[in-house]
């Protein structure tokens, strides 16, 4: 059974939706940790809601925080756990994805997933295993996990963008150019890298800027 997610909203400034970017948190947050953004991207994207899940699973590591899946290094679970719970996480996605298809009457290429940490692992691993391509997947400060796995299970591909700080000391930026080389093995025709200088684990207003005008110029926002 499926977990149902709790989802923060911000609607469209047009008032009328055509498009859907979904924020996928990092480890320990919360989905309005990632809403903030829609100050600087909503008056550019007026037609767009922005929505932001909360993961599934209370964080061990950070009680006040979610977790898509739980982290070993960080939280002491097996890696046996890890892996039973994003696979239960990239069910609870698809399931929410689904179903935010179905209540705003959006097609699955009106929709981008914009990933930061671990969201953007949950974003790169559940996107190119659905059956139909969402708009593209924005994925900030992350990496692609189990990457010699996408070759064979790749379904549908659509654009990607990979964006990662140089300074790093969460997810090395040396993840940048592992996922960007599995994608493009996996014939990912549109993959875009942006390396945000002097930026640790977060987003800075350069890579932000980069996002914005993939959005409009590869995804159709």
């Amino acid at each position: 059974m499926t977990r149902v997610l709790n989802s923060g909203r911000i609607e469209p400034k047009s008032g009328s939706i055509r498009s859907a970017v979904i924020f996928l948190h990092g480890y320990g947050a919360n989905g309005a940790d990632l809403l903030g953004l829609t100050d600087p991207l909503g008056e550019h994207l007026p037609d767009t809601l922005f929505l932001a899940p909360d993961a599934p699973e209370d964080c061990a590591g950070a009680p006040m925080g979610f977790q898509w899946f739980p982290i070993p290094w960080i939280d002491g679970s097996s890696q046996e756990e890890a892996e039973a719970g994003m696979a239960r996480a990239a069910e609870d996605l698809n399931a929410y994805l689904d179903g935010v298809m179905v209540d705003e009457d959006l097609l699955p290429e009106q929709v981008v997933l914009f990933g930061f940490s671990q969201g953007t692992m949950m974003s790169l691993h559940v996107a190119p295993r659905r059956e139909d391509p969402v708009a593209g997947v924005v994925a900030f400060s992350g990496r692609l996990l189990v990457p010699e796995l996408l070759e064979d299970d790749v379904v549908s591909r659509m654009p990607v963008l990979l964006v990662h700080g140089d300074q790093d000391d969460v997810v090395p930026v040396q993840s940048l150019p592992e996922a960007a080389e599995a994608l493009q093995k996996a014939e990912f025709k549109e993959v875009f890298a942006h390396i945000m200088k002097g930026t640790g684990h977060g987003i800075a207003p350069d890579g932000l800027g980069v996002a914005l005008a993939f959005m409009r110029d590869h995804c159709g926002l």
